[in-house]
């Protein structure tokens, strides 16, 4: 069975090095989520991010991982100034490793949505000069969600050329963090409460559902968005939103049930989880469905042994492991 999984990480070392003060004034927990000090889960190594060749490679063979579709993370935190040329580099970074070993991996574009009149124009040098199969939007920008004005024609553009926006976590704003997770705790479990373990989740789904309540998906009907993690806390909630947001007070189209069975993809996200997987093929079913292990965040042991024992049917566990991804990506 060929396994493909999509939400697979890398570091630019020169795209860290610039968003970090950034990041640090949007986010305090930002530094500390991602750092490997303590010995907490998911707090790789530099070194192993940064890692597009044989040590990656090698992980995956291990582990029965046939292709990874690679993402940058932190451009979304670039000062406008330099954003435009580093968020380049990051992307003909991903296009090299990807040409060094075509059919190991494929790769997500960064976008400058700080410097945002800019970021369509790279969206679609990223598709059709570098190859890559969609983008991958790391939280807000400047405390702004997708659906903001100045952000619209990144979708319009990324709906033209048929590709997807895989939403991704980041650490919730300072403002949100010291109301919703900081108060009398301690600060290491402040910075887990307000990322991993919960807070960039729900930050997600909430970037999601802005979109649909904004409209953006009555413009660009066709759009596909992909949330990991199950979907971002969003599928528990589905009866409820439609209950409490019908539509004849959204004023949409659709109900946001229908937003989310036909312009969301999902993903497990390294979260192997029997009780997750039930719920979600029972409200969802599986057409939509797409592994990945968010490595290195999580690693790559035990994914493969998961879905292959998981109590779908054969011809659905396909579906998931590679014939999804390569309908939506094109891989």
């Amino acid at each position: 069975m060929k396994l493909i999984t999509i939400e697979e990480h890398t570091l630019d070392t020169a795209v860290a090095r610039a968003s970090a003060g950034r990041a640090a004034e949007v986010s305090p927990h930002f530094a500390t989520a991602y750092s490997p000090a303590g010995g907490l889960p998911y707090s790789p190594t530099a070194e192993v991010l940064e890692d597009l060749d044989q040590g990656r490679i090698a992980d995956m063979d291990a582990h029965g991982i046939d292709v990874q579709v690679l993402s940058n993370l932190t451009t979304q935190f670039l000062p406008a100034d330099v954003a435009p040329e580093l968020v380049r580099g990051a992307n003909d970074r991903l296009a090299a490793a990807c040409g060094r070993h075509p059919d190991r991996f494929a790769a997500f574009a960064s976008l400058p949505t700080s410097a945002a009149d800019q970021a369509p124009a790279e969206l679609k040098r990223a598709v059709e000069e570098l190859g890559h199969v969609g983008t991958l939007i790391h939280g807000r920008t400047d405390d702004e969600f997708l659906s903001a004005e100045r952000f619209d024609p990144i979708l319009r553009t990324a709906a033209e050329l048929r590709v997807p926006i895989y939403l991704h976590p980041a650490p919730p704003t300072r403002g949100t963090s010291a109301v919703n997770y900081e108060a009398g705790l301690d600060p290491v479990v402040a910075t887990r409460f307000a990322t991993a373990g919960w807070g960039w989740h729900n930050e997600s789904g909430i970037h999601f559902l802005h979109l649909v309540l904004s409209g953006a998906l009555d413009r660009y009907p066709n759009l596909q968005f992909v949330l990991g993690h199950w979907g971002e806390m969003i599928p528990w909630f589905l009866d409820r939103l439609d209950e409490a947001l019908p539509q004849q007070a959204t004023g949409l189209d659709r109900t946001i049930g229908d937003y989310v069975r036909q312009n969301v993809w999902y993903t497990p996200s390294g979260m192997f989880t029997t009780p997750h997987l039930r719920f979600c093929t029972d409200a969802l079913g599986t057409d939509r469905m797409i592994y990945s292990v968010d490595y290195p965040f999580v690693g790559n042991a035990g994914a493969r042994a998961f879905l292959e024992n998981c109590e779908l049917s054969a011809d659905a566990k396909l579906d998931i492991a590679h014939r999804n991804a390569e309908r939506l990506l094109g891989i």
